[in-house]
């Protein structure tokens, strides 16, 4: 067996001062919380949090929470080979358990699934894991260090989840030449002697061992002025926090920071240093986001001088299917600045259902029809019936306590009992929305925020996630992150919206793809469900994409003669096509 390597030092990164600050602080105090880094690849977050463990005074347990553990890895379960050998019922500690005193490491936190979240959420809480299964009433402190690393261009964390962890450090990964030279010199000296290196930073790493050590005895001698506190309440309510978390854990780092530099009082500086640690991930915007009154992102581009009168062209009888003219329209619609656009806040019924698409004379595509049932109803396409898929439960485990139950001193038994496996599989909903210049017209643009605005609330009722990308100025973006968000935070961001410039559809089905593959496979159980909203004003092709889940494209564009591809889009896609006049009439609000 090849000798384990050692994880990097701490001591031995480069940079990412605010970064070590926030371990520290939280070595230092663990009441303030954890912490959470969020950041893109390469930025050193992994490296940073596992060399946490050699630095700390105790040298606790460092746990790693994988993503793809089971809720009985986590919490714990019946010891079976107690069952097996001797036919008692024993508790087998989990995760939770081993990371007691210790330091509860999670990667790509915001990927977790969310019944482990939930579990989290619950233990992180009260310090305290309780399990009640498989016969078995258990409970025991697990008051652990958590620390969680993610990359927000794969999804936001969930709010409940987010403000559990006191501080939160934002990274990105610019780095200047010297500190380049620098991080690659460091690398491939620990690359070729691990040991050696290692060793080289031995000093270093115990002087901070033992200047955290100290910190943690001077923290009981701290103290902090009212005026003081009356300052960190003044900025936690200039930030618009929620709660008094913020205030809280302030307070903490605060005299932290100060027991750091050995301090007997907490200082100005000492708030000023962990203001951005505390507010990173609380700060809210006092009022709801407006559009403003000379808008450039999310999908800006410098203003031409094209006469804006000009590139509103009235829109002709007759169809032009020549590619040339469609790339000229495009062309046309894309020279203009963006503009914002009023959300419609007609309602276009609930997507319960859709006939099997049937062949269109006038096109070719496939199209098919929304049905809808009640205009009170509230389930979405995710949960039709006839998907297949929404009635799976989970597989079903051994019910181990049942099964002596039922058989006695019968041993091995001679059945075995299941638990009733669980349905209600996790649910996201995928919006793709159109944002080029050419869904200006007509209104197609507040159209199709409508239609957004009514799957989110839908979403929103059925407890069911959400997530919308927007694409339009040769751009991608992503305008609400993997999470459960009210109806009324997304028409504000709705309103907010602009539209300009081109249709880069490839480039956000390309991206989406990625997206929901990786997702599949860390959460098999999940429903995927994609909506891709658009008037179809591009050339591009998409043969090659296919999207994982089920997939509708809702043509926004309303003329009686198609110039957009839409529904070859669909089609390509495998898809079902949609039209915002369909959806209309079928909602009984009469043709747009």
């Amino acid at each position: 067996m090849s000798p384990q390597v050692p994880d990097y030092p701490f001591s031995a990164v480069a940079g990412q001062a605010p970064f070590k600050r926030a371990l520290i602080l939280a070595a230092v105090n663990p009441r303030i919380g954890g912490v959470l880094i969020s950041g893109p690849r390469g930025c050193a977050k992994s490296t940073l949090a596992r060399g946490l463990a050699d630095v700390l005074p105790d040298q606790p347990a460092f746990v790693t929470l994988p993503l793809g553990a089971t809720e009985e890895m986590v919490t714990g379960t019946m010891n079976l080979q107690q069952v097996l050998h001797e036919r008692e019922v024993m508790f087998n500690p989990g995760i939770l358990a081993k990371a007691h005193k210790g330091v509860l490491y999670v990667d790509e936190v915001n990927l977790l699934a969310d019944p482990l979240v939930d579990l989290l959420l619950d233990v992180a809480a009260s310090g305290v894991n309780r399990v009640e299964r498989d016969g078995i009433s258990h409970s025991h402190a697990s008051d652990f260090l958590l620390v969680g690393t993610m990359n927000p261009d794969e999804g936001e964390l969930r709010p409940q989840l987010s403000d559990r962890f006191g501080l939160m450090v934002e990274l990105d990964s610019q780095y200047n030449l010297e500190e380049r030279i620098e991080i690659v010199r460091r690398r491939e000296a620990f690359d070729q002697n691990p040991a050696d290196f290692c060793e080289s930073y031995h000093r270093e790493q115990k002087t901070l061992r033992e200047n955290i050590l100290r910190a943690r005895e001077h923290l009981g001698k701290v103290h902090c002025s009212d005026e003081l506190r009356v300052e960190i309440a003044r900025r936690c309510e200039a930030a618009c926090v929620d709660g008094l978390r913020a205030d809280i854990v302030w307070y903490r780092a605060a005299v932290a920071n100060a027991a750091w530099r050995q301090n007997d009082f907490v200082s100005l500086e000492d708030i000023d240093a962990v203001e951005s640690l505390v507010l990173a991930h609380r700060r809210r915007s006092r009022q709801p986001p407006r559009p403003p009154e000379n808008p450039r992102p999310p999908f800006s581009r410098p203003p031409t001088s094209i006469n804006q009168n000009e590139s509103i062209a009235a829109e002709p009888n007759t169809a032009d299917s020549d590619t040339e003219q469609v790339e000229a329209e495009a062309g046309q619609w894309g020279a203009m600045p963006p503009q914002s656009q009023e959300m419609d806040n007609e309602k276009a019924g609930d997507f319960l259902s859709t006939s099997a698409p049937t062949s269109s004379q006038s096109t070719g595509y496939n199209r098919s029809h929304l049905s809808i049932k009640s205009p009170n109803a509230r389930r979405l396409a995710g949960t039709r019936a006839g998907t297949g898929n929404a009635k799976r439960q989970k597989k079903s485990l051994p019910d181990w306590f049942r099964t002596l139950l039922t058989n006695g001193a019968n041993w091995p038994p001679e059945k075995i009992s299941f638990k009733k496996g669980r349905s209600g599989c996790p649910v996201l909903h995928l919006v793709l929305l159109d944002a080029s210049a050419s869904t200006l017209r007509n209104s197609h643009f507040g159209k199709a925020k409508g239609i957004v605005s009514r799957i989110a609330e839908q979403a929103y009722l059925e407890r069911h996630q959400l997530q919308i990308i927007g694409f339009g100025n040769e751009q991608v973006q992503n305008l609400l992150a993997r999470q459960m968000r009210s109806p009324k935070d997304i028409r504000h961001l709705m309103n907010s919206l602009e539209a300009g410039g081109g249709t880069p559809v490839r480039d956000v089905l390309l991206k989406a793809h990625a997206y929901l593959k990786k997702l599949s496979k860390q959460e098999p159980d999940i429903q995927l469900f994609t909506y891709l909203l658009t008037d179809g004003l591009t050339r591009q092709t998409i043969t090659d994409i296919a999207l994982p889940g089920e997939c509708t494209v809702i043509d926004i564009e309303q003329s009686r003669v198609k110039r957009g591809r839409a529904a070859a889009l669909a089609e390509q896609l495998g898809a079902v096509y949609l039209t915002l006049t369909g959806i209309n009439n079928a909602a009984g609000t009469g043709p747009a």
